[in-house]
């Protein structure tokens, strides 16, 4: 008996409930690279399990190492198959120096460290599965992928069934280290200081909340009208006389209670609205893992009037905790770690390496940390080949126990710099200050 059209339907979705989802798993196939990787590059596109996009490249002289990528952000875009494009030709020195690269979009857009760090162990076992035996393993964070990396190695590097852990070392640059329940205190001071300052995010006919849930829930800002706020309020898109004095007061004070140079601020004010509202609205229920209560803002045209009436957060303590256990770093390390940093990094400031630096002496693990600092303000991209120069130094490290020294890498850089590359600007023997001297303490 053939079912009417309604009663077919009626069946499938029946079937679909006890099936489940169909899987996004789409095992990679070879595909086009992004145009201006070394020539002999072949890629690999696919999807995972959980519906990621994968990005795998290997370059035409393999030596066998794996580099397992982690972008920053974390973005709030939707993942598409080519969400890390831009990464691999930005980091194609690995490819030049012989490195297989692996990359995730991960399974959606937004925050969360531990989902993504399992997003990237998914694409590291995907690699080896495609590209053949990886000889070392090297896990590289950058900026926010930095957190996930360093949570990626406490939680998910446990040895395989033949001994061999996930992740021989680790690659840190430029990330994001002080742990995500103190990491955004600058910014929470910002949009507090912006309230108190500008009165315009939100404005006083709109709805009111809470300014560290970055948004009401469901709402969205356009960046474009963000920015019309903060110029109306500060001028900083106008030279310095042109700008009332009114507005030059604002961006001063704006700079000093927040402790952000004026020109970083439009970045750091953005992360404090999508970046806030998405962990208030899709991890804590529209509960706050931030607040500023009993910070004490100073250096301003009147310290006084603005703590008076700046707004106050208690932060939620439950959000608090679990925002610490997603993504703050614990130390609890067993492999090698180099980080990079650049000084005068305003985009994420130096002192996260203090910080980090501080968490693994009371874990008992500095031992298996070397730091290194560069003489740059640059975020996404450091000068010369200090990426490739870094990754070899690790793996004579996890494989011959040589522990590098800043010098030591800067040897290493300056070997591998010529006209092409520019020059490596590594500060052998700079050390950032703590946390607390960058950021108003909690």
């Amino acid at each position: 008996m053939r079912l009417p059209g309604w009663g077919r339907v009626f069946i499938a979705i029946c079937l679909a409930a006890l099936i489940g989802p169909a899987s996004a798993n789409d095992p990679p196939h070879q595909a086009a690279c992004p145009p201006g990787l070394p020539e002999g590059t072949t890629c690999l596109r696919g999807r995972d399990a959980e519906g990621a996009w994968l990005l795998l490249a290997r370059p035409a002289q393999w030596h066998g190492g794996l580099v397992t990528h982690i972008f920053g952000g974390p973005r709030m875009a939707t993942p598409g198959p080519d969400t890390t494009d831009e990464d691999l030709l930005r980091y194609a020195e690995f490819l030049r120096a012989g490195w297989a690269w692996a990359s995730t979009s991960r399974r959606r857009a937004g925050y969360g460290i531990r989902r993504a760090a399992e997003d990237t162990l998914a694409v590291r076992r995907i690699a080896e599965q495609q590209l053949g035996p990886v000889r070392f393993s090297l896990l590289h964070g950058q900026s926010w992928g930095a957190a996930v990396a360093a949570k990626a190695i406490e939680t998910l590097n446990e040895p395989d069934t033949d001994g061999r852990r996930p992740f021989q070392a680790a690659l840190l640059t430029s990330g994001v280290l002080a742990g995500p329940s103190r990491a955004y205190d600058m910014r929470v001071d910002l949009r507090a200081a912006f309230q108190a300052i500008c009165g315009s995010h939100p404005r006083p006919e709109e709805p009111q909340y809470p300014v560290t849930l970055g948004l009401p829930q469901g709402a969205r800002m356009a960046r474009e009208e963000l920015m019309t706020r903060y110029l109306a309020c500060t001028g900083a898109d106008q030279a310095e006389e042109a700008r009332s004095p009114a507005q030059r007061q604002a961006l001063a004070d704006l700079a000093a209670a927040s402790r952000i140079p004026a020109w970083a601020i439009p970045g750091h004010l953005a992360w404090a609205t999508t970046q806030f509202a998405d962990i208030a609205w899709q991890m804590m229920e529209g509960r706050s893992a931030f607040g500023n209560a009993g910070v004490r803002y100073y250096g301003t045209s009147d310290d006084a009037a603005l703590n008076a009436r700046i707004p106050r957060i208690t932060p939620d303590p439950d959000a608090v905790a679990r925002l610490a256990e997603d993504g703050d770093p614990t130390g609890r390390i067993a492999i090698p770690v180099l980080t990079l940093h650049g000084v005068e990094d305003m985009t994420v400031f130096v002192e996260h390496q203090a910080a980090y630096r501080d968490t693994l002496a009371r874990a008992g693990t500095d031992h298996l940390l070397v730091q290194v600092f560069t003489e740059e303000m640059e975020h996404s991209k450091l000068a010369g080949p200090i990426y490739a120069a870094a990754a070899a130094a690790l793996r004579d490290w996890a494989e011959l126990r040589r522990r590098p020294t800043p010098a030591d890498l800067r040897g290493r850089c300056d070997t591998l710099a010529g006209p092409e590359t520019g020059a490596c600007r590594i500060l052998p023997d700079y050390q950032p200050q703590p946390w607390n001297s960058r950021v108003n303490p909690r």
